[in-house]
């Protein structure tokens, strides 16, 4: 009946009314959004916006009928245009994060003096001199394209050691790249 009566107040103008409602149903409100939110999702902001609609609404509920009832179905479409939101947000990063990194290395390669033919001359001689088992490896992520967890797999290895070991062997082959590009140097 409490509730009721503030919604009654609420009802008729008293906006002072509502913040007893959102005293009495804030927490178990935001529990129930915390429990239920996606990794990434702004628990906060769904509880907030749930309230918000609910002031909105206020005049389309029903005195009588069960008010948490009410109030959890509108945190369930909160919740639902979160989870839409975060999709959404998943999508535009999945496709733009190739076009910027392509962004980015064109830019670099257009800021570089280096000629991009002789610094590929230099990495196939470095590629060269590498042991046939991390030249494997290299050729198994970059030229099979295949995932980590498959190589890790073909070498008996864990998925960290695979990582590992190409971070290794990317900073071994820039190193010897540098090391030939400054020898050319040289006169």
């Amino acid at each position: 009946m409490e509730v009721d009566d503030q919604i009654r107040k609420v009802q008729a103008g008293d906006l002072n009314a509502f913040a007893e409602i959102v005293r009495i149903y804030e927490r178990p409100v935001r529990a129930w959004v915390v429990s239920r939110c996606l990794p990434g999702g702004d628990a906060d902001e769904v509880a907030q916006k749930t309230f918000v609609q609910a002031f909105r609404r206020i005049d389309d509920y029903e005195i009588g009928t069960d008010f948490r009832a009410w109030l959890f179905a509108i945190a369930r479409y909160q919740m639902m245009a979160e989870c839409t939101r975060l999709k959404r947000l998943a999508d535009y990063h999945t496709r733009y994060a190739p076009v910027a990194l392509n962004r980015e290395i064109e830019r670099r390669a257009a800021e570089s003096d280096d000629d991009p033919n002789q610094l590929l001359i230099f990495l196939r001689r470095c590629l060269k001199e590498l042991d046939p088992q991390p030249r494997q490896i290299l050729d198994l992520r970059y030229a099979e394209e295949l995932p980590l967890a498959e190589i890790a797999e073909l070498t008996d290895r864990s998925v960290g050691a695979i990582k590992k070991h190409l971070f290794t062997l990317r900073l071994k082959l820039h190193e010897c790249i540098q090391r030939k590009k400054a020898a050319e140097a040289l006169p």
